[in-house]
C-alpha cells in the first residue's frame, strides 16, 4: 500500500498519454517554432494555464549513454525524442493530462479529474455474447472513423523543410493510428540512400522498455476508444492462452475464423475479413527512403498453427509463465535479446522459459504467439494490424503486473544507462506526446486505474467474471423485463378473474342442483306414506 501511495504521488507529475502528432501542432508554424502547446478550449489558454491545468515548458531530455547496438548519432528523428520536432510541450499539473491538459491522466475522471476509478480488464472468453459483440463493433468503428485529435507523419523531419515549409502529415482512422505508432517505433533507421538502413534498432522491443511501452500503448488505445464511443466503462479484454492447443479466439463469433477457400485469409462471416492492413512493406519503404503513409496494402492475413514448428514448437503453458514470473531480475547483461535470466527477455520470447538462457532461432512466450498466428501478426512492424494483438498484449501486460507485485522492485531496478537506444529509464517513449519516461511505468497498474479480473481475490473475481455479465445483460433488457412483468401480471389478473367468475358460476349451479334434487325427493316420501310403507315413515 505504501508503494502504491508513493506511486500515485509520483504520477501527479504525469499526464494522460497521447500520441504523435497532435493535430494542432502538425503545421508549418508548429514545426518552425518547435512548440507543441495547444490551447485548451475550456479557457482558451495554452495547456489550460489560466485554469491551473498545466503550462508550456522546455523539454529536458536525459543524456545518459545508451548501449552499443546503435552506433549512429543525429540521423534518426527518434533519437533524443522529441527534439527533432518539438522542444517545448505542455506539462500537465495534478491529475490533468492530454496534449493540451484538457483530459485526465489514466485512472482519473470528472471535470476536475478528482475521481479515481479502477477499471477491470476481463477474459474475452468469459464475457457475455453481447459484450463480445460490442467489443468487435468498437474495433470496427475505430477502423472506420478518422481520428479527430491526431495525425501521422508521412515524411521525416528533414523532408518537411528546415523551417517546416513542407509539413507532411496525414489523417488516419483511430485503429490504424496505433498500427502506425507500432510501426514507427520499431522501423529501421534510414541512413541515406535507397535501402541503406540500420536494422538493429527498436525503441519498444528487445530491451527494457518493451513492457512499459506496451503498457502505455494499451492505455492510450483504451482511452481513444472510450472517447470515440462515449463508453467510459470500456476496457480491453485479454486472451489467456496458457495451455491452449489452438487459437481459441479465432472463431467467427470473436476475432474471425479461417476462410474455407484460402486458409491465409479470415472467414467472410467475420467483419475482419474486410479489413485492410497498413505498414507491412518495410523493404519497399526502405528502398524509397520513405515512411509508411497508411495506405491500405491488402487483406488481413492469419493462418494459425501453420507456422514454422522448428521456431515455435508449441504454444506457451502455465509452467512457462510461472518460470518467467519467478525470475528476480528484470534486466541482465547486455539488456537486449541476448540477455540471460532476465524476466523481460524470457517473457518477450528471446530466452528459454525452462532455463532462462537466450536462444537463437526459436521464439517463446510473447514471440511464440506472434509466430503461431502465421500472418500479419508475425511481422513486428505490422503486427498491430491483427486485433488479436490487443488481446495478446493485454495478457502479456498482466504477466508483467504479476512480476511487479511479486517482486516489488525499486525504481533503480530499471536500467538507467547503457540499455539499447530508447530503453534507458529517463528516455522519453517514442512517439508519445506529451512526454513519458520509460521508468515512470515500471510500477503497478493499481496506480494507473485498472486491474485484471483473474488477479482479483476470489470474491471480486466471481462478481467481475460471473455476476456482472448477467447483471449487465439484465440492465440492457430491463425495459423488456419490466414490460414482460407487467404483461405477465395482467395475464395473471385476467386468469384470476376468470377463475373467480367460473367458481362463482359453478357454486350457483351446485346450489341449483341441490335445490332441484330436494324438490324431487319429497313426492317420493309422500308416495311412500300413502302406500303404507310404515317402516320408512317410522324411521323418518
Amino acid at each position: 500500500m505504501r508503494r502504491l501511495c508513493m506511486s500515485l504521488v509520483f504520477l501527479q507529475l504525469i499526464g494522460a498519454c497521447v500520441s504523435q502528432f497532435p493535430r494542432p501542432c502538425a503545421t508549418s508554424e508548429g514545426l518552425r517554432t518547435k512548440e507543441c502547446c495547444p490551447l485548451w478550449d475550456g479557457d482558451g489558454s495554452a495547456c489550460g494555464a489560466l485554469s491551473g491545468r498545466g503550462f508550456c515548458t522546455d523539454v529536458v531530455i536525459s543524456d545518459e549513454p545508451h548501449g552499443p547496438q546503435y552506433p549512429h548519432s543525429g540521423i534518426d528523428d527518434r533519437e533524443r525524442w522529441p527534439l527533432a520536432f518539438f522542444n517545448r510541450t505542455c506539462r500537465c499539473a495534478g491529475n490533468y493530462g492530454g496534449f493540451n491538459c484538457g483530459e485526465c491522466r489514466f485512472g482519473y475522471w470528472g471535470s476536475n479529474c478528482a475521481e479515481y476509478r479502477e477499471s477491470v480488464r476481463r477474459n474475452i472468453l468469459t464475457m457475455s455474447t453481447a459484450e463480445q459483440q460490442k467489443f468487435i463493433s468498437y474495433l470496427n468503428l475505430g477502423k472506420n472513423t478518422i481520428n479527430r485529435d491526431y495525425v501521422i507523419a508521412t515524411g521525416t523531419r528533414a523532408q518537411m523543410g528546415e523551417n517546416g515549409e513542407n509539413p507532411m502529415f496525414s489523417d488516419i482512422n483511430t485503429y490504424d493510428l496505433f498500427v502506425w505508432m507500432h510501426y514507427y517505433v520499431s522501423r529501421d533507421a534510414l541512413l541515406g540512400g535507397p535501402g541503406n538502413v540500420w536494422q538493429d534498432i527498436d525503441f519498444a522491443h528487445e530491451s527494457a522498455a518493451f513492457l512499459p511501452w506496451h503498457r502505455v500503448f494499451l492505455l492510450h488505445w483504451e482511452n481513444e476508444i472510450r472517447k470515440l464511443t462515449g463508453d467510459f466503462n470500456f476496457t480491453i479484454p485479454y486472451w489467456d492462452w496458457r495451455n491452449s492447443q489452438t487459437c481459441d479466439v479465432c472463431t467467427d463469433a470473436l476475432m474471425g475464423g479461417r476462410n474455407s477457400l484460402n486458409p491465409n485469409l479470415i472467414s467472410t462471416a467475420s467483419v475482419f475479413s474486410s479489413w485492410k492492413v497498413i505498414c507491412t512493406q518495410s523493404e519497399e519503404y526502405n528502398s524509397r527512403e520513405a515512411l509508411c503513409n497508411a495506405t491500405g496494402e491488402g487483406p488481413l492475413l492469419r493462418n494459425p498453427g501453420n507456422h514454422d514448428t522448428n521456431r515455435v514448437q508449441r504454444l506457451p503453458n502455465s509452467d512457462d509463465v510461472e518460470f518467467a514470473v519467478g525470475l528476480p531480475e528484470y534486466e541482465t547483461g547486455p539488456m537486449d535479446r541476448f540477455a540471460n535470466m532476465s524476466f523481460r527477455n524470457v517473457l518477450e520470447g528471446f530466452a528459454s522459459p525452462q532455463t532462462g538462457m537466450a536462444v537463437s532461432g526459436q521464439s517463446t512466450l510473447h514471440n511464440a504467439l506472434h509466430m503461431f498466428m502465421n500472418g500479419s501478426m508475425s511481422s513486428v512492424q505490422g503486427s498491430a494490424n491483427d486485433p488479436i494483438f490487443l488481446l495478446h498484449h493485454a495478457f502479456i501486460d498482466s504477466i508483467y503486473e504479476r512480476w511487479l507485485r511479486n517482486h516489488q522492485p525499486p525504481r533503480n531496478s530499471y536500467p538507467r544507462t547503457n540499455a539499447p537506444i530508447g530503453h534507458n529509464d529517463g528516455y522519453y517513449m517514442v512517439p508519445f506526446l506529451p512526454l513519458y519516461r520509460n521508468g515512470d511505468y515500471f510500477l503497478s497498474n493499481k496506480a494507473l486505474g485498472y486491474e485484471y479480473a483473474y488477479l482479483l481475490d476470489p470474491g471480486q473475481r466471481f462478481v467481475q467474471e460471473f455476476l456482472n455479465p448477467y447483471l449487465q445483460q439484465a440492465q440492457q433488457i430491463w425495459q423488456w423485463l419490466v414490460g414482460a412483468g407487467i404483461l405477465g401480471a395482467l395475464i395473471a389478473a385476467i386468469i384470476a378473474v376468470i377463475i373467480v367468475f367460473a367458481r362463482r358460476k359453478w357454486k350457483r349451479n351446485q346450489r341449483k342442483k341441490r335445490a332441484s334434487s330436494y324438490g324431487e325427493r319429497q313426492p317420493l316420501l309422500h308416495s311412500s306414506s300413502e302406500e303404507g310403507s310404515s317402516s320408512y315413515q317410522t324411521t323418518l
